[in-house]
């Protein structure tokens, strides 16, 4: 029997390229993924992958945006094959720090939500879904307290919302420090801290992290947060007793997944993320526990009416342009500073703007020239920020800065801001306890 010599060829590369396309195809092996979802969310995809390569076992490293980011940069000898989350600023942080591996440049789209890119253009990261950010509240604690609907950031500093609102602190959840740095670049950096600092007076408690925050609006603790959208869109649609509504002013940036430069197994990893944009994936964001935003315009066509469309210019419009690499290269400032000024004085905070709105309430329309501007002294003290625009843009500062490890020191430079920053509040705080005083002693005496 002969032998063609050509044909014989021909058939070893075939099979070279069959063997070669299932190997290709055998996705196992250990995944170890560091998340800042919550469970509800994270295992439906989890368990699915699972589901679909049994030779997988997944592993979940759950971690706040902040911890996350310093467990990947310093814990190099611990295994982390993907990092997922919902801040873009956070990926752009590891993306500059190299704990990123460029594994995109042929996955990626040049799709975007309003002017803001899907997908990170260098390959590092990938969106999965959308969020946008919001006013999540319970309605029969608002009926119980005769308080009305919130329709805007600025309406969470108004009087008769204090202590019917639930905050984290930017330090410990990636989604609240999405939400203040929209607040600083939709009011300007001066403005927005003047009104952080009135809505941390509203505080009726800060949450150990941004699941408090939902868990307290569900179970009526108390009645007001600001939160990712799925918190609110999720419970309501499983029947919680809580609505929510996109403010004026806020971001719809993409929630993204990344493989980790040291990744052990980047082929599963790679498949993972896969899994997540492929229309299995993007068609679960969809099922009521999970209630998130699909990357694919073609997959709301599946939702329900009510379901919000963020590629639809009514919703869209509400957004602004959100800047993240100024997120990115300020990120641990705009924390530090957040704790110096409101998380660490909270207690304080809700004295002087509860004595501010006192005296704004007792104000006459005949109220003495001097009174108005007392109160208006006050106010620009306790809404001051001792760090300026240009400063909070200045590598010089901003470099200064990093997340509090529990039991570690920071820099002395860092450490020497700080103080200088308390001391600056309290010095801002006493005088306007006193120019508030004056006010009230002048009503009583009236």
């Amino acid at each position: 029997m002969k032998f063609n010599k050509a044909a014989c060829f021909v058939l070893l590369l075939v099979c070279l390229y069959l063997s070669r396309g299932a190997f290709a195809a055998t996705v196992n092996g250990p995944l170890v993924i560091v998340t800042s979802f919550p469970e509800p969310v994270y295992s439906r995809f989890t368990k699915a992958f699972e589901a679909m390569h049994p030779d997988v076992q997944i592993f979940i490293r759950s971690k706040k945006t902040s911890a996350a980011i310093s467990f990947i940069e310093e814990r190099t000898s611990e295994v982390v094959d993907v990092f997922w989350a919902s801040a873009p600023d956070a990926f752009e942080i590891l993306k500059q720090s190299g704990s990123l591996m460029p594994a995109f440049a042929s996955s990626k789209t040049d799709s975007r939500i309003g002017d803001y890119p899907l997908d990170d253009p260098e390959g590092f990261y990938l969106g999965f879904a959308i969020s946008g950010y919001g006013l999540m509240w319970n309605p029969p604690y608002l009926s119980r307290h005769n308080l009305p609907e919130p329709a805007s950031w600025q309406d969470l500093a108004k009087p008769e919302y204090a202590e019917h609102i639930g905050m984290t602190a930017p330090s410990r959840s990636g989604t609240t420090h999405l939400i203040v740095e929209t607040i600083l670049q939709a009011y300007g950096w001066e403005q927005g801290w003047a009104l952080l600092s009135e809505i941390g007076g509203n505080l009726a408690t800060i949450t150990a992290r941004s699941f408090g925050v939902r868990d307290g609006v569900k179970s009526g603790r108390f009645g007001i947060g600001p939160v990712v959208d799925f918190f609110g869109l999720s419970g309501k649609a499983v029947g919680a007793p809580v609505d929510f509504d996109y403010p004026d002013k806020t971001i719809f940036l993409p929630a993204n997944v990344a493989i980790v430069q040291r990744s052990a197994n980047p082929q599963v990893a790679r498949a993972f993320i896969e899994f997540l944009r492929s229309d299995a994936g993007q068609k679960k964001l969809l099922e009521p526990a999970i209630s998130r935003l699909p990357i694919r315009e073609s997959i709301y066509q599946e939702a329900n009416a009510e379901f919000p469309n963020p590629f639809e210019t009514e919703i869209l419009k509400r957004g602004i342009s959100f800047d993240s690499q100024l997120s990115r290269r300020r990120y641990y400032l705009v924390n530090t500073l957040f704790d110096v000024l409101i998380t660490y004085r909270n207690s304080s905070l809700r004295k002087s703007w509860s004595a501010i709105h006192q005296g704004e309430a007792q104000l006459s329309e005949q109220a003495a020239a001097e009174t108005r501007n007392n109160i208006g002294k006050a106010r620009q003290l306790l809404g001051a920020v001792p760090v300026s625009a240009s400063q909070s843009r200045d590598p010089d500062i901003t470099s200064v800065f990093s997340r509090r490890n529990p039991g570690l020191p920071v820099s002395e430079r860092q450490r020497d801001l700080e103080i200088q920053w308390t001391n600056f509040f309290q010095k801002n705080h006493q005088e306007a306890m006193q120019l508030i005083s004056n006010v009230l002693e002048s009503a009583g005496r009236q």
